[in-house]
């Protein structure tokens, strides 16, 4: 928690506990919405009570759209019907739409009869497409015109339905049928002849995306293209609605926060009022540790085979440590810029080959230099110059082993449609223990005889 943040609690708890109403309307109308969700998510109910009636419906619709799911539960219950209604009003479509997904099915078709039959309708049709796709997370207030008007009547129908929409930067062009034509800027449009129509104006290379596409190939198109909104269009090439760069930003902290958890090995913790938070974390991880148990038993196993090499040369069990973390630590950095490559595109099948062969040459460099530091290590601390051999080696072809997996197994799993966040973390650090553990003994009974 920042200190602007604890500050701003701590005036807002002694303004509740002066119960100096003018002060607190003041407060609560000076701050943005997205630093007022953060003071309701710290505050008790009884505080949140007091509060939400000093806050406008054009802020509170902006709040519920900021909050997390279970700040959007603590509000709902200071609703009545009648100021529900209108904050449901005030809020765009694709924000009503994720507060909607966000409830019981009770609760969502209770809310959907306060709205406007028409929108509750639109709503509906929202809700029926994956959450994760473009369809999921695009809003329909839009600016769009035919194609036949002139600047004169786009400018004066653009004054009427301009403020219920929530991106006027770009004017998309329909024809008849409402296919997408073309697009224009607002900077285009009022800085055009009177006379001219929108057509002679419109830039018929149109950017869009397919309803059905996921949310991550929408980002990355924003993000290659630098727009500040996207067209969402059916196969017909319909237009349906448009993506704001406002939600994208949304869905990057929401994968980048889901490749976080994928690469710990656990899952996102959905709390709600009615959950058990300790039974919730044991549900969401013991899966992973589960698997990882059985992976980690692997190593006792090569261990064990290995055991007489291991009883004769007590001194290769200080080494186990440090060469089962340095293989780890080497498979997760190349793990990691792998999976970063995937999820920004920077990285292919395309260029699998170039990228496996650069980091090959650099963890060869890394094998060479950490291999021979840790060889020298251990002959000056054990004095067996033989014991620095086996352990500089292993450190070596462990590293190599490392770098070719991390690089390659993300891969492999993007080829074969999967998340290549999976490969991360615990499963490759697993695979490099028993198989750096696996090596090291290898090599330790080879030069038994002359560890001895």
């Amino acid at each position: 928690m920042t200190r602007n943040k604890e500050k701003l609690i701590e005036e807002f708890n002694e303004l509740i506990k002066s119960n100096t109403e003018k002060l607190l309307k003041h407060k609560v109308k000076e701050l943005h919405p997205a630093d007022l969700v953060e003071i309701l998510e710290a505050l008790e109910e009884e505080k949140v009570k007091k509060i939400i009636d000093l806050i406008s419906t054009e802020k509170l619709a902006d709040i519920l759209a900021e909050a997390d799911y279970e700040t959007e539960h603590k509000l709902l219950k200071f609703l009545s019907n009648i100021r529900l209604t209108k904050v449901l009003d005030a809020m765009y479509s694709d924000d009503i739409t994720d507060l909607l997904g966000a409830l019981s099915i009770g609760q969502a078709k209770a809310l959907l009869k306060l709205i406007k039959e028409e929108e509750a309708e639109l709503i509906q049709q929202l809700l029926g497409y994956d959450e994760e796709s473009a369809g999921g997370i695009m809003t329909t207030e839009y600016i769009a015109m035919k194609e036949e008007k002139s600047v004169k009547e786009a400018i004066q129908k653009l004054r009427d339905i301009a403020p219920d929409a929530e991106m006027i930067y770009y004017i998309y062009v329909i024809n008849e049928r409402k296919e997408m034509v073309g697009v224009l800027s607002m900077r285009e449009l009022i800085s055009a002849s009177p006379d001219k129509q929108v057509k002679d104006l419109m830039n018929q290379k149109v950017i869009t995306v397919d309803v059905n596409l996921d949310q991550e190939e929408v980002a990355k198109i924003i993000s290659k293209y630098d727009l500040l909104s996207v067209p969402v269009v059916n196969q017909q090439g319909l237009l349906l609605g448009i993506i704001t760069v406002d939600d994208i930003i949304d869905v990057i902290e929401e994968e980048a926060t889901e490749d976080m958890y994928k690469m710990a090995g656990t899952s996102e913790l959905g709390l709600t009022e009615e959950s058990n938070i300790v039974l919730s974390g044991i549900i969401k991880r013991l899966p992973w540790l589960l698997i990882l148990l059985f992976g980690d038993l692997l190593s006792g196993t090569v261990i064990r085979n290995f055991e007489g090499a291991l009883e004769s040369v007590v001194a290769l069990a200080f080494f186990i440590p440090v060469l089962m973390d340095m293989g780890g630590n080497v498979g997760t950095q190349s793990l990691t810029m792998v999976v970063r490559g995937l999820a920004t595109g920077d990285l292919s099948e395309r260029n699998i080959k170039a990228h496996l062969f650069n980091e090959i040459k650099v963890g060869l460099i890394l094998a060479t230099i950490l291999g021979s530091l840790i060889a020298l290590i251990a002959l000056v601390w054990q004095g067996n110059p033989m014991l620095g051999l086996v352990v500089g080696m292993a450190m070596f072809c462990t590293l190599i082993t490392a770098v070719i997996g991390g690089t390659a197994i993300p891969f492999i799993i993007d080829s074969l449609g999967a998340d290549p966040a999976v490969a991360a973390g615990p499963f490759i650090t697993t695979l490099i223990d028993v198989s750096g553990l696996f090596i090291y003994f290898t090599l330790a009974t080879i030069f038994l005889q002359r560890l001895m």
